[in-house]
């Protein structure tokens, strides 16, 4: 019985540790683009695609990332909490652009992309330059616009129409946040192109 015991435990012990290795680890220094894509070897190649694919600048894709999830694969909003009890999730936000449901499920009927998914960096850089794409269309807000696009990726193309931004200052704050950070990472991106170009 002893035996037996110790054989599931070092089962379990060995499954916890390959889950744990599954997960991405955030970049080490998410203020620098030129350091996460440096670190990240593959995460250039993936945005860049994606902005080329829909006419949406790099640093934005990823000021907006940076914004949603602190390029943390698996994120997810906190629980509501009642007398310090955890109780349900506020939507179903998950992944690197906190994407929800219907959200990702409209991202895939409409590009094809029916395998993607929300923890994945490539998909969820495809689906936040789709998103904005998307935005364009239907506000005429302009790609290069961070501080409009990050309001409307918040509240939804429907949200931003209606104006619900308006009563939120602490949104307004963020998207000027956004804004500032997508300015100094297309002016890194701009010092270190060249040398990603090279390294692809």
């Amino acid at each position: 019985m002893g035996a037996t015991m110790n054989i599931r435990l070092i089962v379990l012990m060995i499954l916890a540790l390959l889950a744990a290795g599954c997960a991405t680890n955030p970049p080490r220094n998410t203020s620098n683009l030129c350091s996460i894509f440096l670190e990240k070897d593959d995460w250039y190649g993936d945005a860049n695609s994606s902005s080329r694919r829909w006419g949406v600048p790099v640093c934005l894709i990823m000021a907006i990332i940076n914004q949603e999830s602190s390029f943390v694969d698996d994120a997810k909003p906190a629980r509501v909490r009642f007398l310090g009890i955890p109780l349900w999730r506020p939507s179903s936000a998950y992944g690197y652009g906190q994407a929800k449901d219907e959200t990702w499920d409209w991202y895939k009927s409409k590009t094809g992309n029916t395998g993607a998914d929300r923890d994945e960096f490539a998909d969820a850089a495809d689906f936040v330059a789709w998103y904005i794409h998307q935005t364009s269309i239907a506000t005429g807000i302009a790609p290069t616009d961070s501080y409009n696009q990050y309001l409307a990726y918040h509240e939804g193309q429907g949200g931003f129409r209606r104006g619900s931004w308006r009563a939120k200052p602490w949104l307004q704050g963020t998207a000027r946040k956004v804004a500032s950070v997508a300015w100094r990472y297309q002016k890194q991106l701009d010092a270190c192109r060249p040398q990603l170009v090279r390294a692809e």
